[in-house]
C-alpha cells in the first residue's frame, strides 16, 4: 500500500516560539476507512535443516486426523513401532521388568533400562528417572518406545524406570495419572535395594508423558512424597486441554494448524478419552489438574524444571505457559522455545536443532 495515494490532511500546528508559525505535519490516511483491515504479517516458517529434511516426505510426516481413540492406537502403535526400530540397539543397556501395584490393585510393569554395573551396584548413591512415555494417553506402550529408552539411558548414563500405564479410553482418568504414581511411589520406596539415592529422582516424559510427569510432579507435591522429586524434564509436554478447543475455534485460524503434525481434531479425541467428552476444553468444568496441569492454579513447590517445545508446535503456547507460571512461583526453570520445527521434531535427526534439544535435555537428567 502506498501512503502517498492517500488524501493529505493537517496534523495540529507545534508553536516552536515563533507565534505558532512553525512548519506543519503532513499525514497520509487511506482514502477509504471501510477497507478490510490487512491480515498481520505471518513469519512462521520451518527451520531451515528441518525443511531440508522433511522434503521427501511431504505431508506423509503428518499423522491422519482419525475419529475415534482406536484408530489413533492403531495407527501410532504401529508407525511409532517402525520409526524407532530403526535406532541402532544399545548393548550395554539390560531391560529388567518389575511390578508395582495401582492405586485400584492391578499390577503395572515398570521397566529397567540400566547398565550391568549399574545393576550391581550396592550402595544407593546413584540417580534414575522414571519416563513415561507419550501417545496421547491413548496409544504405545514401553516396549514400542524401548529403543529410545536404551538410547537415552546410554548417552545420558543414568539409567530408566519406565512405566507401562494403562491407556484411555478403557482407563481415562485418574487411571493413567495414579498408575504412574504408583510406580514413582514404588521406585522411592525400594531405591535403596535397587541401588538408587532416592533424593536423586526425576520424572521425565514426552508429548502426553510429559503432561503425565507434571501430573504426578503435582501429586507428589499435594501427597508429600518424600524425598521429594528432584527434577521434571517435561519434552514438549501435553498440559491443557483448553488449548488445542482454543486453537480449533480461533478467527481467523491459527496458522500452526498449517504446521501441526498432529492434527487439532485429534488431539480433541485423545482429551475426550481421556477426561471425558462432556468436561474437555470447557474452561468452567471440573478437571483435575493432576490430569491436565495446566489447569492447576498453584504452581508452588515444584521441582526444578525443564522443558523444551518447537516453535511450530501446537502445544506451544500451553508449555510456554506453563514455563512462564513456573517461574512466576519460584520455580527453577529451564525453558527452550526452539524455532522453526513442529511436533516430535527430533525425527529429524542430524538437524542442529535437534543435536541442541537432546543435549539439553540429557544434561538434565545428568545433573540429578
Amino acid at each position: 500500500m502506498s501512503l502517498a495515494k492517500g488524501p493529505m490532511v493537517l496534523a495540529d500546528r507545534v508553536d516552536h516560539g515563533n507565534g505558532g508559525k512553525g512548519p506543519t505535519n503532513e499525514v497520509s490516511v487511506n482514502e477509504s476507512s471501510t477497507s478490510p483491515l490487512q491480515q498481520p504479517r505471518q513469519t512462521l516458517k520451518y527451520d531451515t535443516e528441518y525443511a531440508q529434511w522433511r522434503e521427501p516426505f511431504g505431508d506423509k510426516v503428518r499423522m491422519p486426523p482419525f475419529e475415534t481413540p482406536h484408530a489413533i492406537r492403531r495407527f501410532n502403535d504401529t508407525f511409532m513401532r517402525a520409526v524407532w526400530a530403526r535406532i541402532p540397539p544399545q548393548p550395554s543397556i539390560i531391560r529388567t521388568k518389575y511390578a508395582c501395584t495401582s492405586y485400584d490393585g492391578a499390577q503395572i510393569e515398570v521397566v529397567r533400562f540400566a547398565t550391568a554395573g549399574q545393576m550391581a551396584s550396592h550402595q544407593p548413591s546413584q540417580a534414575a528417572v522414571l519416563y513415561l512415555h507419550g501417545g496421547g494417553m491413548v496409544a504405545v506402550s514401553v516396549d514400542i518406545f524401548a529403543p529410545q529408552l536404551a538410547k537415552l539411558a546410554a548417552e545420558s548414563g543414568v539409567q530408566i524406570f519406565a512405566v507401562d500405564y494403562r491407556l484411555a479410553p478403557e482407563y481415562p482418568d485418574p487411571t493413567p495419572t495414579e498408575d504412574c504414581y504408583a510406580a514413582l511411589q514404588w521406585l522411592s520406596t525400594h531405591a535403596a535395594e535397587l541401588g538408587i539415592d532416592s533424593t536423586r529422582l526425576g520424572v521425565m516424559g514426552d508429548s502426553a508423558g510429559g503432561g503425565l510427569a507434571a501430573g504426578i510432579a503435582l501429586t507428589a507435591r499435594d501427597r508429600r512424597l518424600e524425598p521429594p522429586i528432584k527434577k521434571q524434564i517435561l519434552v514438549y509436554p501435553m498440559l491443557d486441554d483448553r488449548s488445542v478447543y482454543a486453537l480449533s475455534t480461533a478467527s481467523p485460524p491459527s496458522p500452526l494448524e498449517d504446521f501441526a503434525t498432529l492434527p487439532i481434531s485429534m488431539l480433541k479425541v485423545c482429551w475426550e478419552a481421556y477426561i471425558g467428552k462432556e468436561k474437555a476444553g470447557r474452561a468452567d468444568a471440573d478437571v483435575s489438574p493432576y490430569a491436565a496441569p495446566g489447569r492447576a492454579s498453584d504452581l508452588r513447590g515444584l521441582p526444578s524444571t525443564y522443558i523444551d517445545v518447537g516453535g511450530l508446535d501446537v502445544f506451544r503456547d500451553e508449555c510456554a505457559s506453563f514455563a512462564a507460571r513456573l517461574a512466576a512461583a519460584d520455580v527453577e526453570v529451564e525453558f527452550h522455545l526452539f524455532p522453526g520445527v513442529p511436533h516430535a521434531f527430533e525425527s529429524a535427526s542430524d538437524a542442529s536443532v535437534t543435536k541442541r534439544a537432546i543435549e539439553g535435555r540429557i544434561r538434565w537428567m545428568s545433573g540429578l
